[in-house]
């Protein structure tokens, strides 16, 4: 029997010795546990949740929403934050409640809240002024733009990509790639990368063969975002696309394994086996009724659908197949790019014999775009091209994050406190396999099922109530997306709670 959170001190303390060593981090916080002592990344942080109000949200929130949805439409709005008084892994709402944040703003703060380093930043006029004067980067970009890149998002490209595109955001991130895709397909069809003149008449009333009939295949529980061609692709909720015209583009099955793991290795390899077979099938209908599949897109972990992972082998195959039948290979890593499974990039799990053709990322990278091939460089200006393509500020605190990260051994981090989670989690379902169930994850970038949708529910809900916030995914996952900044102590507290919840079912 695995030990629960609150029994896991002296764990916790090898583990908090190991990842702070050589950081010089003074600020310390004490835990109820009086053997344990643990130090804050963030100096002046809280040391646990602090309710005051009885409900949430509470009655500011709950007004600051009526203010808000009478000039803009608010249904999606769980509660307002206090910014000023949130600091690294702790929110502070405007009814003072304070939380312990295992969801951070969906996976989007590596550093957490207020870092001291990122904050130290606006101390120089020059970067001040980079917030200010935003330049069409397609067009105008600074001086230093060349350096800041290389600096920042190229420092951690994915090995084997040296080539990047920047964009503003996870959405237009994948928009544009799929673009880069069919331009890329569309040059190899023609063996060169000049345009009839019936091209270019043809695609400016959308026909062929300017407009070709192409397509992309995706997987059931997918989400690569809500702008029109992202939304083809996405098949996470109905809420996302009802009413929205979509493409006529295959959709394949993602694994879908049984847990544990270890006991269903038959079961599961028999799965994978079905999702590339139907993979390959669907490939070759779309090529036989004249819509050619030019791209394959995935996420290395469906976060929105469910949290669903795919072994190692299952993308190893599917990258094979791919490249069999000549389309491209994108992994969509807006979610899990940035470090939360301990890697930079959750595909470096995978063992890939290459590269993946298209890297895309947002969130925790603080800004968006993708990495590629150079074979996938457009060849003409202005294919791929909008007014900002990115935002420089973003650059700058990125290239700072970067340096945290290395810094203070974030990605190690991430990995030993993602095993404390992991063991926590797993004796806890041991405990109340009533309630939770499927533990899985990398690093921190975990989940676990509630036995149904509400079961989910009432955990999320009861943990906000005792001062966690997390979040939900798929029908019945709980799901926690960490700062790279999250410690021993914070799983330990997270851990307790959960084990107080779902002794309350």
């Amino acid at each position: 029997m695995r030990m629960l959170g609150r029994h896991m001190v002296s764990g916790l303390q090898r583990h908090a010795s190991r990842t702070l060593a050589g950081t010089g981090v003074k600020n310390q916080t004490t835990l109820a546990s009086p053997d344990l002592k643990v130090e804050s990344l963030v100096p002046g942080e809280p040391s646990g949740p602090r309710m005051v109000t009885d409900s949430i949200p509470g009655p500011v929130s709950q007004s600051r929403l009526k203010d808000l949805n009478q000039i803009q439409p608010s249904q999606s709005i769980q509660l307002f934050l206090d910014y000023d008084r949130s600091l690294g892994n702790y929110i502070v709402d405007v009814d003072g409640n304070q939380l312990l944040d295992v969801y951070t703003q969906i996976s989007s703060m590596p550093l957490g809240y207020n870092h001291p380093n990122l904050l130290k930043l606006l101390d120089d006029p020059s970067i001040v002024k980079a917030f200010i004067n935003r330049p069409a980067l397609g067009a105008f970009p600074g001086a230093d733009w060349p350096e800041r890149l290389s600096n920042s998002l190229m420092a951690v490209a994915p090995p084997g990509l040296k080539t990047i595109t920047t964009m503003a955001c996870g959405s237009c991130s994948n928009e544009n790639a799929y673009k880069q895709i069919f331009m890329w397909y569309r040059s190899k069809q023609r063996g060169h990368d000049n345009f009839s003149q019936e091209e270019l008449d043809s695609c400016m009333i959308n026909q062929e063969p300017g407009s070709p009939q192409l397509s992309l295949l995706s997987f059931h529980g997918a989400f690569h975002g809500r702008t029109m061609g992202c939304l083809t692709t996405t098949h996470s909720k109905a809420i996302h696309k009802l009413d929205v015209p979509a493409m006529d583009w295959p959709i394949a099955r993602f694994p879908l394994y049984k847990y544990p793991l270890e006991e269903h290795t038959r079961e599961n390899q028999e799965e994978d086996r079905k999702c590339l077979e139907e993979v390959e099938d669907l490939i070759h209908q779309y090529n036989a009724k004249g819509m050619p599949v030019a791209g394959i897109v995935i996420e290395p972990i469906q976060a929105e659908g469910g949290d669903n992972h795919g072994s190692n082998e299952f993308f190893q195959q599917l990258q094979a197949i791919a490249k069999r039948n000549g389309a491209a290979f994108l992994i969509d890593e807006v979610q899990t790019g940035g470090g939360p499974t301990g890697k930079y990039w959750c595909h470096e799990h995978f063992d890939l014999p290459e590269a993946p053709d298209i890297v895309t990322f947002s969130k925790k990278m603080l800004t968006g775009g993708y990495y590629m091939k150079d074979e996938f460089r457009p060849s003409h200006g202005y294919r791929i091209y909008n007014t900002w393509m990115g935002e420089p500020s973003k650059i700058i605190v990125l290239e700072e994050v970067i340096k945290v990260v290395k810094r203070d051994n974030l990605l190690e981090n991430t990995k030993n406190v993602g095993e404390i989670l992991m063991q926590g989690i797993h004796a806890l379902e041991d405990k109340y396999p009533q309630h939770i169930n499927s533990t899985r994850g990398k690093g921190t970038f975990i989940a676990f099922n509630g036995k149904d949708p509400a079961t989910r529910d009432k955990i999320v809900g009861n943990l906000k109530a005792a001062g966690i916030h997390s979040g939900g995914c798929g029908e019945q996952a709980v799901r926690l997306r960490p700062a790279l900044i999250f410690q021993p102590h914070h799983a330990e507290i997270f851990l307790d709670k959960l084990e107080t919840v779902l002794g309350q079912l």
